[in-house]
């Protein structure tokens, strides 16, 4: 009997669900022809674990599979790809992949995250090997080229910041990613690290090629295990194979457990021993950031979107988005969602597209309500905005932000009060207390939220009044984003859904 691959996800996502499990009763009852490989995962979290072999038409996929169906799927004949209750399709045939632009994820889901030998099969290595035959100058025109812009939500042009790190002057020079993914309804960065582990590294240690820097840092989220301990194996692997070594090291730092040492100099503080609190600037951290030297700062998915601008050049990676957001993000569904999970789109896709043609709509079947994206701090989006293209500037315009690509689904059961209210609750716990703006007006907006609720009819709007001031100094006055941006999901609750503040709609009467 030929040999036979059987693909489960180590994913957190799958294992939350019994991957293991399953594994472990396909290896107790399989043939002992059946290889069991532990890939990432494809993204279709509703149907994790998905277990796929690997067949002359191409790898079929079943799922979700409990550990109680193995003896079925192996009675039915799964390991030749033949029908049962469970079974998918063939994957790569499936429309919710096959209409996606995989870039960043081209491999995860694919691959064993920790071959290296597997990884290179698949492409891996090819920016890199690029990158070594160009001066570093040319690696980061690429990079400017690609027009890549941070993923991390303040798109910050990332050939910019190289760029500068490059030409400063400095004994030591750094280069850090940040993966302390705290928002609300993102996993993006989490899949990368436990199913790609290697595209970041490859990603990172082209930025060390390119700006001089010989040392880079992944500060990595403390709720992350898996990917802590992936990270470090396939660190260990890309020293032994060269890829890491003097030329520039790699370590792995569990972050701090805090929220806004996802704030990059709230991250250096904490990197550097002490408690995470954002730092003043200028200085940017790009001339004196991490132990006071240049620094090059950038999040996951824009470490792990460098290799292909390298490996595919920076014209082809720049054919997709639009206007001045170029490649791709990996979008990710959460919430009241039918079918959550990560899809990798071209910018330019709308809101609409990405909840219903490929999250189904709500898991309650009810009328959704809004939308929130780019994480806690992202703004609500009613059904009038549902189709604006996905791209930094048309979101700016409204009031909004794409930031990570974090998508929260609510259906019309959603009181908009409370969620702003939660807004500010959050601010107020989260916040480093640096600044007054953020630390004592978040505890005041929720006081003012309170009020409004608790309010007569007729005072209702002197408080709303005092709602919007305060949201107007958090957002010039505060010193990072945190507090800066937490009047996002307020005011487009208050714009957008007045009715749940009981206040009148335009053109409405007063409730």
């Amino acid at each position: 009997m030929n040999r036979i691959r059987v693909f489960v996800p180590r994913d957190s996502a799958a294992l939350a669900v019994g991957a293991d499990e399953v594994a472990a009763r396909i290896a107790a009852l399989a043939p002992a022809e059946v290889e069991i490989v532990r890939n990432g995962s494809r993204g279709m979290l509703w149907l994790e674990p998905l277990v796929e072999v690997e067949t002359p038409l191409g790898r079929v996929a079943y799922g979700p599979v409990a550990p109680g169906d193995v003896p079925s799927l192996i009675e039915a004949g799964f390991l030749q790809g033949d029908e049962h209750p469970l079974l998918v399709g063939i994957t790569d045939r499936l429309p919710w992949l096959k209409s996606q632009e995989r870039l960043t994820f081209a491999r995860v889901g694919i691959t064993d995250p920790l071959s290296l030998a597997d990884y290179e099969a698949h492409g891996g290595l090819a920016g890199w090997r690029q990158a070594q035959s160009l001066p570093p100058a040319a690696i980061v025109q690429q990079v400017l080229d690609s027009g890549l812009r941070g993923r991390g939500g303040a798109a910050f042009p990332a050939g910019i910041k190289w760029q500068t790190v490059a030409a400063a002057q400095a004994p030591q020079k750094y280069v850090v990613c940040n993966a302390d993914e705290g928002d609300s309804g993102t996993y993006a960065d989490r899949m990368l690290m436990e199913g790609d582990p290697f595209l970041l590294i490859e990603g990172m240690a082209i930025a060390g090629l390119a700006t001089g820097a010989t040392r880079g840092y992944v500060y990595v989220r403390s709720e992350y295990p898996h990917a802590i301990a992936t990270l470090r194996e396939a660190v260990a692997s890309a020293r032994g194979a060269g890829l890491l070594g003097p030329h520039f090291e790699l370590e792995v730092r569990k972050a701090a457990g805090s929220y806004v040492c996802g704030e990059e100099t709230a991250m250096l503080e904490s990197l550097e021993g002490r408690r995470g609190i954002v730092r003043a600037k200028p200085p940017l951290p790009a001339l004196q950031g991490l132990f006071g030297q240049p620094t090059v700062i950038n999040n996951v998915l824009t470490f792990a979107a460098v290799p292909t601008v390298l490996a595919k050049g920076p014209l082809a990676y720049r054919d997709f988005g639009m206007g001045r957001s170029r490649g791709t993000l990996p979008f990710q569904l959460a919430g009241n969602v039918r079918r959550g999970g990560l899809v990798e789109k071209a910018f330019g896709v709308t809101l609409r597209e990405l909840m219903f043609d490929y999250g189904g709509g709500t898991a309650s079947g009810r009328p959704l309500k809004a939308a929130q994206v780019g994480g806690p701090l992202g703004a609500y989006l009613p059904e009038s905005q549902w189709d604006l293209p996905l791209d930094y500037e048309a979101y700016a315009a409204v009031g909004a932000v794409v930031g990570h690509g974090g998508i929260v689904m609510h259906d019309d059961r959603a009181d908009m009060a409370r969620l702003a209210r939660y807004a500010m609750e959050f601010c107020a716990i989260e916040s480093c207390g640096k600044c007054t703006p953020c630390r004592i007006g978040s505890t005041r907006g929720v006081e003012v939220v309170d009020r409004i609720a608790a309010a007569d009819p007729q005072l209702r709007p002197q408080q709303v009044k005092l709602l919007r001031d305060l949201c107007d100094t958090m957002l010039h006055g505060s010193l990072c984003a945190m507090g800066g941006m937490t009047p996002y999901p307020v005011l487009s609750a208050l714009n957008h859904y007045p009715e749940d503040f009981g206040i009148a709609a335009p053109g409405r009467a007063a409730a």
